[in-house]
């Protein structure tokens, strides 16, 4: 019986405020609608997380934001003085808290990845395309040679790492296979890539994208099989199960379904609720449905986890390096 993983995790938006302005982007907000997290909200979160039985905590948040106007005045009203710092403060209490951290805060400078990687049991970032489209006009953080840039720097520091495509924004077919043939010439220079995420559009309302046509269910299938046929076959291939039907996307080659939260709307593609739990078997029936932990269980095996996460990862992982039975932390 083939096993299909997922993880079990709590979305944190650290900050939306962000330099980009994606054609297809809800999360990004003006000064005027946009925040920092608390302190106290964010504890809550986790500690909700973890006695939800989740094993992740992701932190994400628009990219570069201390390039917007504004953006000190709202984490001095936070607490703060410097995002990366307080990322290593929220990390290091999701850490306390009984969950493992993932980051995904754009593209960073080496010495703030350097910062974040001890506390982070994985990190992302999406390259989206290589191609150049009207959707990332004025948004200078997509350009592809800077993210795949980073991605190698990341692959240079031994972070595990995940990354992926998002398809309907306008690229061609082609475009789609260029974009997977440069992730998976990364992993073959660094090993790193722990998974893929094939992502359709969904518009919203509000966005220039608004009215596009959503990436037709044959569409995403077919670019799980270039997927399968292009990677490595020890990177997974993710669909989120709250876009897009899993069982197709399963048959065709992918093999895991993201994160899956009891606690938080994806804040990326928010009303789109994702599947509780334990729908998971009902949607993929013949499957072997497994929680697995942020990192994949070959780089617990290499010891690529960040060092500050070792503790909590020996707690979580079973003997197979997927998620084992949970330990509760009392308060």
């Amino acid at each position: 019986m083939k096993t299909i993983t997922y993880s079990k995790n709590i979305f944190i938006a650290v900050t939306n405020l962000c330099r980009n302005r994606c054609s297809y982007c809800s999360f990004r907000k003006d000064l005027k609608d946009a925040r920092v997290i608390g302190r106290s909200q964010a504890r809550r979160l986790m500690e909700a997380g973890a006695d939800a039985g989740c094993s992740e905590a992701l932190f994400t948040m628009g990219e570069s934001p201390w390039e917007q106007a504004g953006f000190f005045r709202l984490l001095e009203q936070a607490g703060a003085s410097d995002i990366i710092d307080y990322l290593v403060e929220l990390a290091e209490m999701a850490l306390e808290s009984g969950l493992l951290p993932h980051t995904n805060a754009g593209i960073l400078s080496m010495e703030n990845l350097r910062r974040l990687q001890p506390y982070n049991a994985s990190m992302g970032l999406m390259l989206e395309s290589t191609a150049r489209l009207p959707a990332h006009e004025g948004s200078p953080g997509k350009n592809p040679d800077s993210r795949l840039q980073f991605m190698a720097a990341a692959g240079r520091m031994r972070i595990p790492f995940t990354t992926g495509i998002l398809i309907g924004i306008g690229e061609s077919d082609q475009d789609r296979r260029d974009a997977l043939l440069r992730i998976a010439q990364l992993h073959s220079s660094y090993g790193h890539i722990q998974e893929v995420i094939i992502q359709p559009l969904d518009p919203k309302p509000g966005t220039a994208l608004a009215s596009a046509d959503r990436p037709r269910l044959s569409d995403i299938c077919r670019t799980v099989q270039e997927a399968k046929s292009i990677l490595p076959a020890d990177v997974a291939i993710q669909i989120p199960p709250n876009l897009a039907d899993p069982l197709p996307a399963v048959a065709a080659g992918a093999t895991d379904l993201g994160g899956i939260s009891p606690l938080t709307e994806d804040g990326i593609n928010p009303g789109r609720p994702w599947p509780r739990e334990e729908e998971l078997k009902t949607l993929l029936p013949g499957y072997c449905i497994r929680e697995r932990l942020p990192i994949y269980p070959r780089f617990i095996d290499l010891g690529w986890q960040g060092s500050r996460t070792g503790p909590l990862l020996r707690r979580l992982a079973g003997q197979d390096g997927l998620a084992g039975e949970k330990v509760y932390l009392l308060r």
